[in-house]
Order: structure tokens, then sequence, then C-alpha cells
């Protein structure tokens, strides 16, 4: 362990809460990411497609939304184990286990954070409707330059919202993180774990600071994506 930097000294925090900190932020990130590249192209297709069967991958999506996180982390824990499905194809290739690892939290955050990055962005996909698309298609645009060009730019109020509220859920994760990944100081505790550790030897002081913090970023990113929203919307009439 190193040594805590003075100004991180100086507000209260200890080595173990900035490293906490630290994890906490590189999984929201590298989780955020995946879920854009993953779920743009699904988040399209749901939002086009005329399948009969939809309401299926969508309820899907949907399931970490009122699936208790313990449930969700029990059954990942399952089947990334080394006896799961998923788990033992993986050790079979030569991987190593995902379960305890930061893999393994970035595989539950991508889960359980998928339902607020797929969903604006469906959403903001369907508003479009098909006349634009219809207009770019007669300038001999390529579906892939209308999505490119079209459908990416309209939607950018879904994107923004989608970014925030993934990130944003991702930093206040407890349950599926700590069923996936345990508690290991450097390697999987989160800023989460990181408050629940302090009130479980009743120091309240560090337990204020984690939290108040985590409060304000988080009500700091809500009010972004209102104001950006209300922003774009007022555009768009004026349009």
């Amino acid at each position: 362990m190193g040594i805590v930097p003075p100004m991180i000294d100086a507000i209260g925090l200890t080595e173990n809460d900035l490293t906490a900190l630290l994890t906490t932020l590189k999984l929201a990130t590298i989780s955020t990411l995946i879920l854009l590249l993953l779920g743009t192209p699904l988040a399209w297709w749901l939002a086009r497609t005329q399948w009969r069967f939809k309401v299926l991958l969508e309820a899907v999506i949907a399931l970490p939304l009122v699936l208790p996180p313990t449930v969700l982390g029990f059954y990942l824990l399952v089947a990334l184990g080394r006896e799961g499905p998923i788990g033992s194809l993986i050790e079979t290739i030569g991987g190593a286990p995902l379960p305890f690892t930061f893999a393994g939290l970035v595989v539950g955050s991508v889960i359980y954070s998928m339902p607020f990055v797929i969903q604006p962005l469906q959403n903001a996909f369907a508003a479009i409707g098909s006349r634009p698309l219809e207009v770019a298609a007669t300038l001999r645009a390529s579906p892939l330059d209308r999505f490119f060009t079209v459908a990416i730019p309209l939607a950018r109020s879904g994107f923004l919202s989608a970014m925030v509220l993934g990130f944003a859920h991702t930093l206040g994760e407890f349950g599926v993180v700590l069923m996936i990944g345990g508690n290991i100081p450097g390697e999987t505790q989160l800023l989460s774990i990181a408050i629940y550790d302090h009130v479980e030897v009743l120091e309240y002081g560090q337990a204020h600071l984690l939290s108040g913090g985590l409060l304000l970023f988080s009500f700091l990113l809500l009010l972004l994506v209102y104001s950006a929203n209300r922003h774009f919307s007022v555009m768009q009439t004026k349009q």
C-alpha cells in the first residue's frame, strides 16, 4: 500500500477509501462503454423490428429492474463458477475463473445496468420515426449511413441519458457486486461496499463522507441529464 496523497488525507479519505473510489470509477467507465457498444445496435434493432417475440427479449433486458440484486448476483456466481456452464467453458479454453475478480465485476455490472442503457436508447430511436430515414434513403444514403448520420444525431439525448444512468447506476451497485466479487481491497472492493464496512464498525464519519459525496455526485449527474434533455427538446421544437 502506498502513501495517501496529502489532499485526499486532508478531506478524510483513507487509502482503502481512495482505492475503492478509483475501482468504482474504473468499473463504471468500462461497464458503460461496453453497454454502449453492445446496447446501441440492440436498442436500434428493438426499436425497428416487428418480431412478434420482441416482448420476451425486452422483458429479459428489464429483469434487473425488478429482480433482487442478490438473486441476480447468486445466479451469476453459479453460472460463472467452475461448475457453472459459462465458468466451465471459460476454464476449458484456458481462461481464469471470473468470480471474485474485477473482470467478474464487469460482467455483473453490464448485466445489472443493461436496462438503464438499452431502454433510453430504444426510446430515443423509436421517437425518431421513419420519415427522416426515408428522406435520407431518397438521397441514396445506405442503411449504415442513415444510422450514423441521421439516427445517432437525432438520438443524442437518449445517448446522454443512457451514459449517465448507466454510469450512475454502477456507482451505487451493492448486492450484485458483493455476491460475484466479494470484498477484496484493491481488487473488488467498491465504494458502496466500503460504506457498508465503515457502518459495520460504527465509523459513521467515514460513512457520511463517502455517502454524501456519492449522493452529491449522483444528483449532479441526474441534473445534467434533465437539463440537457430539456435543452434538446427546446432545440427540436424550434427546428
